[in-house]
């Protein structure tokens, strides 16, 4: 079960998230990119700057999506791509 705040951001396609980023914690905006798949296309939360593997991680935990930056993309724990085929 996704989050409200993530069904809202699937819906309206971005969503400003307050991240740690270069020791600051900043509002950034993230869209909402849809990956293809062999089976389908999954969403990911992305942003087109480099933050930190543990705030992505942190992030991805958080809302329960993918999370995608210039240097890596984070799945919540316990999840791939292939859970979110279809939100």
């Amino acid at each position: 079960m996704l989050p409200k705040i993530a069904r809202d951001a699937l819906k309206h396609g971005k969503i400003d998230i307050k991240v740690m980023r270069s020791g600051t914690l900043q509002f950034q905006e993230f869209i909402i990119k849809r990956l293809p798949l062999p089976i389908g296309q999954y969403p990911v939360l992305f942003i087109d700057k480099f933050i930190d593997m543990s705030e992505l991680l942190r992030l991805a935990e958080e809302y329960q999506l993918p999370v995608s930056a210039k240097n890596g993309t984070a799945f919540p724990r316990g999840k791939t791509s292939k859970d979110f085929v279809g939100l």
